[in-house]
């Protein structure tokens, strides 16, 4: 059942983010056993200082494929839970592990760009940039609190209820169109990340 509301919110959900292909297999999905968490995340101590190109091209490049990295490790995990498969403790740390850098990720990359003096045509897009992975990871985050107070509802006999309200407010800054600006951003300026790639789980068609 809680499958079933998953499917649900993320099939309501990607009528506003333009889609998202996923290649995988259901035993790769489920399997957690070989996770890789990234040991670096985003950091950087500069604060009122002028960053130039170079700099900021890497600095962008580390927060996307820091974010996309996180993003592949968790989804076992989420997968497990989707399938109602009680997650080890083993688990769960690394789970937890993976949500604190994610965090960190978005939290160190936001103080970044708001701090320092960019590069001339970098601020917008990388605010762009900063709200809108920021956005993807507090969406996933709250439907996974939802899908777990379902369960709960369901459990207990009870008819749960949908509110996507908070979660569909982020879809002026998690959708395909935003997508679309950041990725002709990166082609633009020549930035080459993991995110939206060939290889990501997170395609704009």
């Amino acid at each position: 059942m809680k499958r079933f509301f998953c499917i649900l919110i993320l099939f309501m959900l990607s009528a506003c983010s333009n889609g998202e292909s996923i290649d995988t297999t259901e035993d790769e999905m489920l399997d957690t056993k070989n996770v890789d968490i990234p040991s670096i995340i985003f950091t950087s101590n500069k604060q009122n200082s002028v960053i130039d190109e170079k700099e900021m091209k890497s600095s962008i490049k580390t927060y996307l494929d820091t974010y996309e990295a996180l993003y592949l490790a968790s989804y076992p995990f989420q997968g497990k839970i989707d399938d109602e498969i009680k997650l080890t403790q083993s688990e769960l740390d690394k789970l937890d592990q993976i949500y604190r850098l994610t965090k960190e990720n978005d939290e160190n990359f936001s103080n970044y760009i708001s701090q320092n003096t960019l590069p001339e045509g970098y601020l917008e897009e990388s605010e762009r940039i900063s709200r809108y992975i920021t956005g993807i990871n507090e969406m996933l985050y709250e439907i996974d609190i939802m899908l777990n107070q379902l369960t709960d509802d369901i459990d207990k006999g009870v008819i749960p209820t949908v509110n996507l309200d908070s979660i569909t407010k982020k879809s002026d800054v998690v959708n395909g169109r935003e997508q679309k600006k950041i990725e002709e951003f990166l082609e633009r300026k020549d930035i080459d990340t993991n995110a939206f790639g060939e290889n990501s789980l997170r395609k704009s068609e």
